[in-house]
């Protein structure tokens, strides 16, 4: 009992959410066993999140630095729109593309990635723009921009070679875009958890100034944090293009919402200084768990979707606000 005890608390959200995945997935073997519990419906929840799933794991780590990016939606959409217009441009709208040409559409994710996040991050650390200003004025010059480029309509005739690819499985089961998800969710991981990196925007977001003194180069930690955010985004732009097989300007304009609840509820602090990868994964199960199940009721519209989310956003931002206090208590106490 002590050793479970011992597991439960040494990562709380971790728990907290395996606890109410446990009771959601118990609810849905009663109500709608037969439909939620199929080969079918898992197959369809494993190929949907990783698009917005990459831009969470991204996004999570402006966060960590008490900051947000709220570009994340707008890259993604620009990053999918300048792949489709190139592969018209080389290969016509109903032309071939070859099969190593897909490297290409992940150059330009990487591009648009470095180049998005570099603004972003001038506009923090150097000319001290609050970043929840910062990344939401990107935002809507690269929706702007897309606009302007689509002329408001959706882009669908292109060469389909890149969505057909992701829209197969590996083995039957797998879906490609789950791999894509796997290394990046890794790839995060091993910077927050086994580099330096993971260290010093932790300190950055509990305390900056510390941060600061202690030695560390904080633009170049900015800078780091708002490019590897944004190359995140581009990457879920690719599998919103894979998902979609058209580019639009204002695709997803829901999930800026959803990532900013799946990092809270993961555990990631809105004030900074807290977050892991494995919290933020189990958010995005649970998310998606619940957004399925909720679509086997036919009785339940889609509209009250939203409405659930916005408020289990609420709730967990006063989770995260009572899981606070009882910790700066205790430091209080101890200085």
């Amino acid at each position: 009992m002590r050793k479970f005890k011992k597991a439960f608390n040494s990562n709380i959200e971790v728990s907290r959410l395996l606890v109410i995945m446990a009771f959601w997935l118990i609810f849905m073997a009663v109500m709608q066993g037969g439909k939620f519990y199929s080969g079918k419906n898992f197959l369809t929840m494993a190929g949907q999140f990783p698009e917005y799933g990459l831009m969470v794991l991204g996004g999570m780590l402006p966060m960590i630095t008490g900051g947000i990016d709220l570009s994340l939606v707008g890259t993604a959409n620009f990053t999918s729109i300048l792949c489709v217009f190139l592969a018209v441009r080389m290969f016509g709208a109903d032309g071939t593309m070859p099969f190593g040409f897909i490297v290409v559409f992940f150059l330009i994710a990487a591009i648009v990635g470095v180049c998005v996040g570099s603004l972003n991050a001038l506009l923090v650390s150097r000319l001290s723009v609050p970043p929840i200003l910062a990344t939401l004025g990107v935002n809507e010059l690269l929706l702007g921009l897309n606009i302007v480029m689509t002329g408001g309509a959706a882009i669908s005739d292109f060469p389909k070679e890149f969505c057909d690819f992701f829209s197969q499985n590996i083995g039957g089961f797998l879906p490609r875009k789950v791999i894509i998800f796997i290394l990046i969710a890794f790839l995060v991981w091993f910077l927050l958890e086994k580099t330096t990196y993971g260290t010093k925007i932790r300190l950055y977001g509990t305390n900056a100034h510390v941060a600061e003194f202690s030695g560390i180069n904080t633009t170049r930690l900015l800078f780091k944090t708002y490019i590897l955010s944004s190359v995140c985004a581009a990457l879920g732009g690719l599998m919103m293009l894979a998902t979609y097989s058209s580019a639009r300007a204002d695709y997803g304009s829901n999930y800026t919402m959803q990532a900013i609840l799946l990092m809270v509820l993961g555990g990631v602090s809105p004030n900074g200084g807290k977050g892991k990868v494995s919290g933020v994964i189990t958010a995005i199960i649970l998310l998606k768990f619940i957004e399925s199940g909720i679509n086997r009721f036919k009785s339940v519209s889609t509209y009250y979707v939203t409405l659930i989310w916005g408020a289990v956003l609420i709730l967990a931002l006063v989770m995260d606000y009572f899981g606070e206090k009882p910790r700066k208590v205790r430091v209080k106490k101890q200085g």
